[in-house]
């Protein structure tokens, strides 16, 4: 990490608080491909300051307690089957931050915080994040997911990494609102319509967002038929809660590439602040 971002993670020295971002990752194709969602994540990179490092919270990284990665140079990780070669030649070589790593580690004082040393980079992250800073020289840390514990948990530790965002961290949760694989209509891919309950989901939690009514998000098992559609399974769920969780007190709320694919994977980012 270059000595202005290790000055920007020096408790005395703050800056102009940083936003947040969730992003709805989709497709891995997504990495290699050139649409508005795409366009979506290089327009709002452009709109904010660059950041001295990013932490992402990403579906793809499950984990039976909390861990961040903490290697200097976190491998590429190709963590899917079944897609083109020239996919699983892309490489995205940006530094890691063992600095970082271990500063948000001795803040967080709710849980035990583990350093990894083996995973790297998944496609919930840097198949993202290359469109963003195509230069790959902003140093990432990746936050795991703890799979054992419940929603609220992952909203309440998310209030205690706020701190970064005014040390030049950009956090960036990385997931879909939507995401039900298995009643995806594969063969339309690439169109945009929406299933009656995935659109009505997509509805609630827009709202949900848009007026800071957060225990309907954590809730989300308790809201009926629709969300639990919507999210099968919590992983691509769980980042939006650590967006959330980061969100100040009357803080505005950005919502971009709002679409669904294939009936039933939201494309839906925000950013707050």
């Amino acid at each position: 990490m270059n000595s202005k971002a290790l000055a920007n993670l020096n408790p005395s020295g703050e800056q102009k608080k940083m936003p947040v971002l969730f992003l709805g990752h989709g497709n891995p194709m997504n990495a290699i491909m050139e649409n508005k969602f795409v366009q979506g994540w290089r327009q709002v990179a452009g709109e904010i300051h660059e950041p001295s490092a990013i932490l992402c919270i990403s579906a793809h990284w499950e984990t039976r307690g909390t861990k961040l990665t903490t290697m200097e140079q976190p491998k590429t990780i190709h963590d899917f089957g079944g897609f083109p070669k020239a996919l699983f030649e892309v490489q995205y070589p940006a530094p890691g931050s063992p600095e970082l790593a271990k500063y948000t580690q001795q803040q967080i004082q709710s849980t035990l915080i583990e350093l990894d040393h083996d995973w790297g980079l998944d496609h919930g992250a840097w198949s993202v994040i290359k469109h963003m800073y195509h230069k790959a020289n902003i140093p990432i840390v990746e936050m795991s997911l703890d799979y054992t514990k419940p929603p609220k948990y992952h909203y309440e530790l998310a209030r205690e990494l706020s701190f970064l965002r005014k040390k030049g961290v950009l956090i960036i949760g990385s997931g879909n609102v939507v995401h039900n694989l298995r009643m995806a209509a594969w063969d339309r891919l690439d169109e945009e319509f929406s299933y009656d309950w995935a659109e009505e989901s997509n509805d609630l939690i827009e709202k949900s967002v848009m007026h800071g009514d957060h225990s309907k998000l954590w809730n989300y098992a308790a809201q009926g038929r629709s969300l639990d559609l919507a999210v099968p399974t919590p992983e691509h769920f769980l980042p939006l809660l650590y967006v959330m969780g980061l969100q100040s007190k009357n803080e505005d709320v950005q919502l971009f590439n709002k679409a669904t694919l294939a009936g039933s994977l939201s494309m839906t980012s925000l950013k707050v602040g």
